[in-house]
């Protein structure tokens, strides 16, 4: 329970019990429908005697309206902040099923069974959480339940797509949180405009390493040929030539990321021990001279230059306007013939189609990452099943890279984080989580969209 519209104050209230007379004694226990309140029953030493009203002090936790102590009566008067108005909040998440794998791994934390935690802590305050992974539909739990949400909780692993449609409906809406890194999900000029700017923040660095870490994956898992040699194993078979054909060595390539971010930046840092030939980025906003060094890394202010040069190209960068299928047939046609692409970013940026006809084409010699547009993929996307001209080349996963234990619980923390500062008036936010506050821009990363 929070007073609404009163920064970080704690409400205090006076009952006044208009039944019973000023000496009588109060020892039933108050009643409420939800438990959490603290009482101190006193004397109001300004009481008249003829008032027959006893003054009690306390501090509500639970529901607001009207209390019975006993066989009296008392109605709540708030006395901190005129005007101010108690309210339970509705929470509406919309995560990816875990079913018997959120029981066996208590972890699991990013679940409809799990919740990130929150329950339990938000119950306890008197706030209603619904947790759903219906999100498509005009009649999906998420449509319904959206309508009188305060708080909405999505992620970009089940992304529940906040359309100007939907914000357009969602009369209670102040807060959009992504359990996670990436609100691209979220129509951000409409959450400007909505109910006086919907507040959208993110966990922001939340599952860098992890996202980092499964790049540096996939560029080994395709350069080095590692799924047709696995699945040749699997299937009972033994070809050496069969898979060693297409097996390259990662040490002497050129490799360049597209953005330099916190994952861009962490890649490159991680490549730095293969002895790749050169590491190379593009970005409109460059790394210090001393990082660069230090890394071992060169800026190119085209990407096309870039493209040219590079055996590996991984894509680094959010989602917008300006990077929306950046990645198609004629971009393509710019990389250097052979080279792989890796796309942990978003699905979007690229056209699946182009880049699964410059597999079949031998132009891109492999494709892997976690990212698909729509999500979940539907069974006949192209890039389940795309291959190169020696039938590997894919190493793609459902998106995972930045759900792995270790980052669930750093962005269930911070979803909570996020939740509380809101729940408890302060708003003091973390400047980097925040992607659209008090109907305005607080970032640049998705192109300052107006």
């Amino acid at each position: 329970m929070r007073c609404i519209g009163v920064p970080s104050v704690e409400c205090g209230f006076k009952l006044i019990d208009r039944q019973t007379p000023r000496n009588t004694q109060l020892n039933t226990p108050p009643t409420t429908n939800t438990p959490g309140m603290e009482v101190s029953n006193t004397k109001d030493p300004d009481d008249d005697d003829d008032d027959a009203q006893r003054s009690i002090d306390f501090k509500l936790i639970a529901s607001p309206g009207v209390l019975s102590f006993g066989s009296s009566t008392f109605q709540i008067i708030a006395n901190t902040v005129s005007d101010t108005i108690l309210k339970m909040v509705k929470v509406l998440a919309v995560l990816y099923d875990g079913r018997e794998h959120a029981k066996q791994v208590p972890g699991l934390l990013g679940t409809t069974e799990n919740e990130l935690g929150l329950r339990q802590w938000l119950e306890s305050q008197g706030h209603t959480l619904v947790t759903t992974s219906d999100k498509d539909g005009e009649n999906s739990v998420f449509d319904r339940e959206l309508v009188d949400a305060e708080i909405i909780i999505t992620t970009p692993f089940h992304p529940g797509y906040l359309t100007a449609e939907r914000l357009a409906k969602a009369k209670n809406l102040k807060l959009a949180v992504t359990a996670g890194i990436g609100s691209d999900h979220v129509d951000l000029n409409a959450a400007n405009k909505t109910n006086g700017g919907v507040t959208v923040a993110e966990v922001t660095g939340s599952n860098v390493v992890s996202v980092a870490e499964h790049v540096i994956l996939t560029i080994l898992a395709l350069v080095r040929n590692f799924v047709p040699a696995h699945e040749q194993v699997m299937a009972g078979d033994w070809d050496v030539a069969a898979v060693a054909k297409d097996s390259y060595d990662l040490e002497g390539k050129v490799v360049g990321t597209v953005a330099v971010g916190r994952i861009g930046e962490r890649v490159l840092r991680r490549l730095k021990a293969f002895d790749c030939k050169e590491l190379l980025y593009y970005d409109y906003q460059p790394l210090a001279p001393a990082v660069e060094a230090e890394i071992g890394c060169r800026r190119v202010e085209k990407l096309e230059d870039m493209l040219a040069q590079c055996d590996v190209v991984t894509i680094n960068c959010p989602l917008h306007e300006s990077t929306y299928g950046l990645f198609n047939k004629d971009l393509i046609s710019k990389m250097k013939k052979g080279s792989w692409l890796i796309n942990t970013a978003r699905g979007a940026i690229i056209v699946k189609e182009d880049v699964a006809e410059a597999l079949k084409s031998g132009h891109l010699r492999g494709y892997g990452g976690d990212v698909w547009f729509p999500q979940p993929a539907p069974q006949d996307h192209c890039l389940r099943y795309a291959r190169n001209i020696y039938g590997g080349g894919n190493a793609m996963v459902p998106h995972m890279s930045g759900t792995t234990i270790d980052a669930q619980k750093r962005y269930a923390d911070g979803t909570k984080a996020i939740i509380d500062s809101y729940l408890s008036g302060r708003h003091d936010y973390r400047a980097q989580d925040l992607i659209v506050y008090a109907g305005d821009w607080a970032t640049k990363s998705y192109g300052l969209r107006k």
